[in-house]
């Protein structure tokens, strides 16, 4: 198996980094506290990972992440994924919360019904939970029921997911939400 290899990039929330393999983006980073830290999770969490600069496919994912993180308003649903190491149903979670579009949102059991299996919005956190593509794979998107944030895996945790969710200005809850004017 080939050892995976990644780069850090400067965004508006801090440096985020890509991780890349034989077959394609295998992950993204969120910033930790430090550039060191992003570093040290790249090569825990990817095998071993080897800091590089990034090949010319990479490059202009990093470039439409910044943009995104700037608030340009960007799908990300064109860019190929890796997905050879997901399990199933986390698959089919992804490919779901991969098409709710910046400036929206749904909730875990909203999604879990659009899976047909209205009773798995806990498991439907858990793969969110598990998402090695954060931002390609929006699951800041995902929020809990009535709007709230929910948990967030990536550094930072909740806040670091309303934050994202007000670059993208994303309304949360059924009246105005915690980034709309009154």
């Amino acid at each position: 198996m080939v050892t995976p290899s990644f780069a850090l990039f400067d965004t508006a929330i801090g440096p985020c980094g890509l991780v890349w393999a034989a077959h394609g983006l295998v992950g993204v980073l969120l910033p930790e506290a430090t550039a060191a830290a992003t570093r040290a999770r790249a090569q825990r969490r990817f095998g071993g990972a080897r800091e590089t600069d990034a090949p010319p496919d990479i490059q202009p994912v990093m470039t439409r992440i910044v943009g995104l993180l700037s608030g340009e308003p960007d799908s990300l649903l064109d860019i190929a994924l890796d997905t050879s190491a997901v399990p199933p149903f986390n698959l089919r979670v992804y490919e779901l919360a991969r098409g709710v579009l910046p400036g929206q949102t749904l909730t875990y059991g909203e999604v879990a019904n659009r899976l047909g299996e209205p009773h798995a919005a806990r498991a439907v956190g858990q793969a969110l939970g598990a998402n090695p593509f954060p931002i390609i794979v929006p699951c800041h998107r995902v929020l809990a029921a009535g709007g709230k944030s929910g948990g967030f895996s990536a550094p930072g945790g909740a806040r670091t997911k309303l934050r994202l969710l007000e670059i993208e200005g994303a309304p949360l809850g059924v009246g105005p939400g915690l980034f709309d004017s009154a």
